[in-house]
């Protein structure tokens, strides 16, 4: 991974969902899923992407492969802003960007065969037709680890796991350079999550792959991820290399996540100091003034309720956005014994 070479970069991304009311569906609000993010992925590297439910993760990789029209914002993939293209030039630049979605259950067509679910881009695309298309999904299958005899299955005949890696051979078909996972891992039996990871572990070191990782297991996240970003109603609130953010995070919002990782060690678990977040989630229709997390932050001074906390760099390559963390330059304890 080289640090100068960004595939992709998000400038002040924004997603919006209006809120309607009454007979004229008069516009009298706004959901704001994805507010004012900014982040780059480095070719080759795994960007994890972490943060309560609801915090806009997913929102934030249908937005970069545009299934959700942006509200303002940019996205950069290799120097070209996709929020400004339209027509053939996305539909060229959509064969380098794939997702691989959450629920294998619903994200598979149950009346397509396995031979047309992962086949479909080929002919959407133009790739391949005929024997080069089989031929060309016989090696998909095969390279995530199933029969390509399979490819006359319906989706019905196979297991969570099974499901997974289908969907994972479709969004491979095309060849693509950066792949959007979110949470893949989330719906499968435990047992069979490890499986999926080492998977696209081998896949990304096969094909050169650049992944987004969304997941809230931070196990998980912390064991495939390069560089890890926490996501907190709607904004960023750190990022950072994921031994720097797991050993040391600065975030009073990312020292809470990572307080509730459990320890597999009785006596460490028993003695530790464990942060506790009081409250309640704010609606991302009526997120609080100034910083996001003021409501529930036990570091929270007066400016936070007044003016949003932007991404600054306290250490190379580390971002916090904390007023306090700002000022003070480094980290401030906020467990409480």
């Amino acid at each position: 991974m080289t640090k100068n070479d960004v595939l992709l970069r998000v400038v002040d991304l924004k997603k919006y969902f209006p809120i309607r009311r009454g007979l004229f569906q008069r516009h009298v609000g706004d959901v704001k899923a994805v507010d004012d993010v900014n982040f780059e992925v480095y070719r080759g590297e795994t960007l994890g992407l972490v943060g309560e439910s609801g915090c806009g993760k997913t929102t934030v990789g249908r937005t970069i492969v545009r299934l959700c029209e942006p509200t303002e914002g940019s996205v950069f993939f290799e120097g070209k802003d996709l929020s400004q293209l339209s027509g053939a030039e996305l539909r060229e630049m959509r064969q380098k960007l794939q997702m691989i979605f959450q629920n294998p259950y619903a994200s598979l067509s149950p009346r397509m065969k396995v031979k047309s679910i992962v086949g479909e881009p080929l002919e959407v695309h133009n790739a391949a037709r005929g024997q080069e298309k089989k031929e060309r999904v016989a090696e998909l299958l095969d390279l995530v680890g199933l029969n390509p005899s399979f490819m006359s299955r319906y989706p019905h005949e196979f297991s969570g796991g099974q499901r997974q890696r289908i969907g994972i051979a479709r969004s491979l078909a095309l060849n693509p350079e950066l792949v959007i996972a979110d949470e893949p891992i989330s719906s499968l039996d435990v047992s069979i999550q490890a499986q999926v990871v080492n998977l696209l572990e081998d896949l990304q070191d096969e094909l050169g792959l650049t992944y987004i990782f969304i997941a809230h297991d931070l196990s998980m996240v912390r064991h495939i991820s390069d560089r890890v970003a926490v996501m907190y109603l709607g904004k960023l609130m750190e990022v950072a290399d994921k031994k720097i953010l797991f050993d040391n995070p600065l975030n009073p919002y990312t020292q809470a996540l990572m307080s509730a990782i459990p320890v597999p060690d009785p006596v460490i678990e028993k003695s530790r100091n464990r942060v506790l977040i009081e409250g309640d989630l704010p609606s991302p229709s009526n997120p609080p003034r100034g910083c996001n997390f003021n409501t529930r932050c036990p570091l929270a001074e007066e400016i936070c309720f007044h003016e949003e906390a932007k991404m600054v760099e306290i250490e190379p390559g580390h971002y916090s956005a904390c007023h306090v963390i700002a000022r003070e330059g480094g980290f401030v304890d906020i467990a409480r014994p």
